[in-house]
C-alpha cells in the first residue's frame, strides 16, 4: 500500500520550522518530499483560511502530532508556507 504521508517524525521538535509548497483544490490530500521541499496537496478551495485549516491536520496527522501544535507562521495566502512545531 502507498503511504500517503512520508515519515516527518524528524521534524517533532518544539521550535522546529516547517517550510512546505501547497496545492490546493487537489484531487486527494497528501504530502510529498521532494529533497528538502515538502509538497502538501489539499482538495479544499482557498477561502476563508480552508485551505490552511486542512493543511495544517493533514501535516500534523503526519507528524503524528496534535494540530493545535502546529502553527502558520509565515505565508497566510501565499503558497510557500512556514508551520512551527510548539
Amino acid at each position: 500500500m502507498h503511504m500517503a504521508h512520508p515519515d516527518l517524525s524528524h521534524l517533532v521538535r518544539p521550535g522546529t520550522q516547517i517550510s512546505i509548497r501547497v496545492t490546493p483544490k487537489a484531487s486527494r490530500d497528501r504530502i510529498l518530499a521532494e529533497g528538502d521541499t515538502l509538497r502538501v496537496y489539499v482538495t479544499t478551495a482557498p477561502e476563508d483560511g480552508k485551505a490552511n485549516a486542512a493543511v495544517q491536520k493533514l501535516l500534523a496527522k503526519a507528524l503524528g502530532i496534535a494540530k493545535t501544535r502546529l502553527r502558520l507562521i509565515r505565508g497566510h495566502s501565499a503558497r510557500d508556507k512556514v508551520f512551527q512545531v510548539d
